[in-house]
């Protein structure tokens, strides 16, 4: 029934259209979204290099005493680390949301 009244009268039902996307543009802006709080929890990377060694001699001289100290930080999560066999090192520290990364990172250095 009332689907008939917008297919007999297009220009009307396009006017419409045209004017809620119109409403919806100009509404966007007005959107508190700095009320929503980051998704995804801040991250801190650490890397070191250590050419030639081995992946066990980069896991006893780089990252014990690296995780030795980041561990404990305040408001940290969880640290994921690797060691690679070409002497490379990655440890990623992951923190509460809204943590203050450059606090964070003055922690973990």
């Amino acid at each position: 029934m009332i689907a008939r009244f917008f297919i007999d009268r297009p220009v009307l039902a396009n006017v419409i259209a045209i004017l809620m996307m119109v409403i919806g543009g100009i509404a966007i802006f007005a959107l508190p979204i700095a009320q929503y709080p980051p998704i995804a929890p801040p991250t801190i990377q650490v890397t070191a290099s250590n050419p030639g060694a081995s992946a066990k001699t980069v896991l006893e001289t780089v990252a014990l005493p690296i995780e030795g100290q980041v561990n404990g930080v305040k408001d940290m999560l969880y640290m994921q680390s690797t060691a690679s066999n070409d002497g490379r090192y990655t440890l990623l520290a992951t923190f509460k949301p809204g943590t203050d990364l450059d606090k964070a990172q003055a922690l973990v250095d």
